[in-house]
């Protein structure tokens, strides 16, 4: 079984940038369309971004053009670059394939 482990979570000014990792235990991962979500408190998880095993993107309107998903199957990770963050993007953030079960998730906090 793929089990993945996301990582780069941290506190951020308004404005600031971040890159999350989503590192895969097996090189399987790159089979399969990898997906980005987030939780913010009291709210549902909504996915975020996600990536197919041929590398085409997607994005939830509320990131589009300041998010920016990729993948390097070299080193079975998937990554996703935030810039222009907002303190609406405050949220546990989950990587997660068909594949793969529920993590622990990496905690992004905006705030000045």
């Amino acid at each position: 079984q793929v089990q993945f482990v996301e990582s780069g979570g941290g506190l951020v000014q308004p404005g600031g940038s971040l890159r999350l990792s989503c590192a895969a235990s097996r090189s399987t991962f790159k089979d399969y369309t990898v997906d980005w979500y987030r939780q913010a408190p009291g709210k549902q998880r909504e996915l975020v971004a996600s990536i197919t095993s041929n590398g085409a993107p997607y994005y939830a309107d509320s990131v589009k053009g300041r998010f920016t998903i990729s993948k390097d199957n070299a080193k079975n990770t998937v990554y996703l670059q935030m810039n222009s963050l907002k303190s609406e993007d405050t949220a546990v953030y989950y990587c997660k394939s068909l594949i793969t079960s529920w993590g622990q998730g990496t905690q992004v906090t905006v705030s000045s």
